[in-house]
Order: C-alpha cells, then sequence, then structure tokens
C-alpha cells in the first residue's frame, strides 16, 4: 500500500471499510460547524455608490477609495450612528471600498442586521462626500486665489489698453501703424491663452462634487459564511481530514501483505495458502472491554487495507488444498513425531486455519470452529493421507501430532522443544510487521524449535445460496481442473 498510487477505487474501499467511522467524525465535523456559528453572530451586508464627475486618473480613484475607508470618515460617521459600544475603530473593520468602472466607488458596510448594514453604508458613503469635499476647500489656498483674481482682473484691463491703443494708431496709414496693431494682437492673444492655462492648472477645474448615488438596498440575507455554511465547512472538513489520515496511515503502515514476505521475515518456506470460510463477524479479532466494543461499533476492527476477500470455493476443493500443505510438510518434517503450530495471538482468521488443518491431517475430532487454547494438543484420529511416503523417510499412516498453541507477537513466548519434530506458523496477511514476525522466530529459536514452514490463511465470503430453479454447477469438477489441479495454491 505504501508504494501504491491513490486511486479512486483505494477511497470507495476506505468509505466502505470506515462508513461507520467516517459518519461519526462527519457528525461531529457538522456540530463543531454549529457551534462556531453560535460563537460568530450572522451578518449582513450592504453597498452604496459615491460618483466622481470629471476626469480622474487611477491612482487618484485608488487615492478615494483609502479616503473611503479611512479613520477620519468612519470616526465620523460613527458620531453620526450613535450606536452604543461602536467606535470608529469598529466600524473601520465592518467597512470596505472598491472601486468599480464608471469613476464609481462602491462602499461595503457590515452589521449583525439588515437596518443597521443599510444605515451604515449610507452614513459613510455621505460622510465620505463630505469629507471629500472639506478637503478640497481647505486645500485651496485663500492667498493663491486672491492673486489669480488679480491677475484676471490686471489681464483684463491690459486688454482693454491694447484696444484703447490700436485705436489711437492711425489704422492702415503707415507701415509701422500697421506693425504696432499686429504687435498688440499677439500681446492681447498671448494674455488670454496665460489665464486659459492657470484655469486649467487649477486642482479643483473641471471636477464637481462628488454625488452618493441613491440609499444602500436593504440585504435579504446573511454574508457568508451562514450558519449552513459553517455546518457544511465543518462535516466536509472533517470527512476529508479522516480520509487523509486514512490513507497516510495505510502508508506509513509496515504490516506485510504479500506472502513472500511473510515467509522471508519467518526465514521459513510459504507450504501454501488455505480459505478459512465464514461470515465477516467470523474473522473480527477478539477481545473484551469498553474499548473493543467501542472499536466493533464503529468498524475500525477489521483492515480495510487487506485485500477484499474472494468468494468462497467448495468444499472438497478446500479439502485439496489442505492435504497438499500437509503433504509438503511431510516432506519437510526430520521425524515423525508432534508438530508445534503456532497461530499469533488475536488472528482470528488463522485460529480457524490451524483448527481445520488439525481435522483435516486426522488428529482430533476438532472442527473448524471449535475454539483452540493456546498450549493445548490436538488429539490424533485419522492418518493423513493413506500410502504418502514424504522425503524423510516415513509414511503418511505414522502420525504427526499437531499441538496448536498461541504466540503474542508483542512479547513472543514458545514452549520449550520437548520431542516435537518442528515449528509450522500459520497466520493471515496485512497483521503483521517484520520486527514482530521475526521476533516469533527468534522465539522459536531460543526453543530450540525448527520452523518447518509457513501457511497464509485466507478469509473467503460464503458463495450465496442458490435459487431453487438453477441447476447446481459442478463445482467439484472446476476446483479438481482450476488453480488446485495445477498447484498454483494451496
Amino acid at each position: 500500500m505504501s508504494d501504491d498510487t491513490i486511486r479512486l477505487v483505494t477511497v470507495g474501499r476506505i468509505l466502505r471499510g470506515r462508513w461507520r467511522l467516517l459518519l461519526v467524525l462527519t457528525v461531529l465535523g457538522a456540530l463543531a460547524g454549529y457551534g462556531a456559528s453560535l460563537l460568530f453572530p450572522p451578518r449582513y451586508t450592504t453597498s452604496a455608490s459615491v460618483l466622481l464627475p470629471g476626469a480622474w486618473e487611477e491612482r487618484e480613484l485608488l487615492t478615494q477609495q483609502e479616503i473611503a475607508t479611512s479613520s477620519a470618515v468612519t470616526d465620523r460617521a460613527a458620531a453620526a450612528l450613535h450606536w452604543s459600544g461602536v467606535g470608529g475603530k469598529d466600524l473601520r473593520r465592518r467597512v470596505s471600498a472598491r472601486t468599480a468602472d464608471g469613476n464609481i466607488i462602491t462602499i461595503s458596510g457590515t452589521a449583525s442586521t439588515p437596518e443597521r448594514a443599510q444605515q451604515l453604508a449610507d452614513q459613510v458613503a455621505q460622510q465620505f462626500v463630505a469629507f471629500a469635499a472639506h478637503v478640497v476647500d481647505a486645500g485651496t489656498d485663500s492667498d493663491a486665489a486672491a492673486q489669480l483674481d488679480t491677475l484676471r482682473q490686471m489681464v483684463v484691463q491690459s486688454s482693454r489698453r491694447i484696444t484703447e491703443l490700436a485705436d489711437a494708431a492711425d489704422p492702415g496709414r503707415t507701415v509701422e501703424s500697421v506693425q504696432t496693431r499686429t504687435e498688440l494682437e499677439k500681446l492681447r492673444t498671448s494674455l488670454r491663452e496665460a489665464i486659459t492655462k492657470l484655469d486649467q492648472a487649477d486642482p479643483t477645474a473641471g471636477k464637481a462634487t462628488m454625488v452618493v448615488m441613491g440609499p444602500a438596498a436593504r440585504p435579504s440575507g446573511e454574508a457568508p459564511p451562514t450558519r449552513w455554511q459553517l455546518v457544511g465547512a465543518g462535516a466536509l472538513l472533517l470527512l476529508l481530514l479522516a480520509v487523509l489520515g486514512q490513507l497516510a496511515a495505510a502508508r506509513m503502515s509496515r504490516r506485510l501483505r504479500t506472502a513472500p514476505e511473510i515467509a522471508a521475515a519467518l526465514g521459513s518456506p510459504l507450504l501454501g495458502t488455505v480459505d478459512v470460510p465464514g461470515e465477516r463477524s467470523a474473522h473480527r479479532p477478539g477481545g473484551r472491554g469498553a474499548r473493543a466494543r467501542l472499536r466493533r461499533l464503529l468498524g475500525t476492527d477489521v483492515r480495510w487495507d487487506v485485500p477484499v476477500p474472494r468468494v468462497a470455493g467448495d468444499e472438497a476443493g478446500r479439502r485439496i488444498r489442505h492435504r497438499r500443505v500437509w503433504a509438503r510438510l511431510q516432506d519437510r518434517l526430520p521425524s515423525p513425531g508432534r508438530l508445534l503450530v503456532l497461530v499469533p495471538d488475536g488472528d482470528e482468521v488463522a485460529r480457524r486455519a490451524a483448527g481445520q488443518l488439525a481435522a483435516e491431517a486426522g488428529s482430533g475430532p476438532a472442527a473448524p470452529d471449535s475454539p483452540v487454547s493456546a498450549a493445548s494438543p490436538v488429539s490424533a484420529a485419522s492418518p493423513i493421507s493413506p500410502g504418502f511416503r514424504g522425503s524423510s523417510g516415513f509414511t503418511g499412516g505414522e502420525r504427526a501430532e499437531p499441538q496448536v498453541a498461541a504466540v503474542s507477537v508483542s512479547r513472543p513466548l514458545v514452549p520449550d522443544r520437548d520431542d516435537e519434530s518442528g515449528a509450522l506458523v500459520v497466520l493471515s496477511a496485512g497483521h503483521w510487521t517484520a520486527d514482530e514476525l521475526a521476533g516469533v522466530a527468534e522465539a522459536c529459536a531460543d526453543a530450540k524449535h525448527e520452523i518447518v514452514g509457513v501457511v497464509l490463511a485466507c478469509p473467503v465470503r460464503s458463495r450465496p445460496a442458490r435459487s431453487a430453479g438453477r441447476p447446481p454447477k459442478a463445482a467439484a469438477t472446476g476446483s479438481a481442473t482450476g488453480d488446485d489441479a495445477k498447484g498454483s495454491r494451496g
């Protein structure tokens, strides 16, 4: 899992395997969002527009936008509104402005009620217009204005004097008179152009007073995020975090999931894989107490990142796999005698597989569903396979008495060797790490037990019941001629 690419099918397996946990976390996220909505009261936002007539450059519009949200404007608005406990600083956090096309500044106000939001936007717009007009009036120097008026008057008087001089000259009789009148007209034109430039240089020329374009509209709904948005965001956020947490835990997991890795960790060859049929509840790990009940309730007691169980085959094919495992085991036993079968403590699937192997070996009447206690021998009943002769030199009629024992992977301890001919490890994939299995192998070595093989227990789903109208298929024939006949499994 750690090297696989995350696909949608992986997310689907998480949703199917952890739907109870995800449902609980989603509800908790929704409750957290609802609690956050109680801490933050509802807000309403509306806007008022202010028109700036005349020709304005972009940087001048940005300056006016900053002025609209300045403390000078919000302090004036707070004084005009007379809201208890609300000052200019509070209003400044609730007011925003932006520049729109057509020299329009949109001023937005946010408050706890629609009425207050409307009053705030209108009042800030009015105070902005008043403050801008005051700045323009105050920025005009009275002395400079008086001097400009005096200059205009002097130009007018000079123009009159030029007219008198032109009339007094001999009109068109001599060359000198014509030149004089021409020079006087040039002087009059220069004076008029100078006055025109002075008028254009006036910063307030061509810019009329700002206008508020009507009252702000009363908002009909809350401003985002609303209460339901917070509830949905909390539920979605916690759901995503839970899914990402499951993916991260699976990628960081060091549990072995393939047969070669498990065999390498135990230092012994894999003898085969046996199927353990049963319902999902049969493969749940045991345990008591509130924590175990909570894990079963949330569905976290069964791993989602293990392969999906296959549909169980017929009984004949399953027994063929068991006989082949025991046949390979007889080839590796150094001498006949008791066989120590080790099952990791808490591995329910492996425990059931060990019981099935013991029953199939003819070593006792243990049924597949009968519990096997730790370190309890299973009595012999019938030979494994009559007429079989292994490489060790003894026939299948000589009994190899299995003794099933549960071993703790956290602190492995194996009974000392007595007359056992070897140890067989039965376990399921996806539950144990390489270090844990190496600890079991070291415990066997300390007790002078040789691990003669590894059997992998694979849970399978029960085959669905056939309808009465459909004829049964030759499942036994398919099992005998399929993978089992080829020897690829078991």
